[in-house]
């Protein structure tokens, strides 16, 4: 439970840089941000898996460049399924899911498998 708590907080980080950056996307307040979060991480759970099966024939024509589209139309259908989380179109939704992706990528780093933050020491 912790580690998606930890990992819903680095998405709404993403979230809210996205939400600086690019243009199209905007949420309420803060509360709105922080589930739609929440939401994101849970449709990223079950949803996505089955998108990237339905379309597994897509990924590898494309040599898996159509995750960005699947991840364009998960952060879509967060922002279709909560009324306060806005984005204008598909262009916001693609370079939005870029920034969140980068976010949840770069987080991921020092974010162990348990949602503990770790630090790496190299000994020589």
């Amino acid at each position: 439970m912790l580690g998606f708590l930890v990992r819903a907080a680095v998405a709404a980080i993403g979230l809210w840089i996205a939400s600086q950056v690019v243009s199209g996307i905007s949420f309420d307040d803060g509360g709105t941000l922080l589930v739609a979060a929440a939401l994101l991480g849970i449709v990223n759970a079950f949803v996505r898996p089955l998108t990237v099966l339905l379309t597994l024939p897509m990924l590898v024509v494309t040599l898996g460049l159509f995750l960005f589209v699947i991840n364009a139309a998960m952060l879509g259908l967060v922002a279709a399924l909560l009324s306060g989380f806005h984005l204008a179109g598909f262009g916001a939704a693609f370079w939005s899911a870029i920034v969140v992706s980068m976010t949840s990528w770069f987080g991921s780093w020092f974010i162990g498998p348990r949602g503990r933050i770790e630090i790496i020491v190299r000994k020589r």
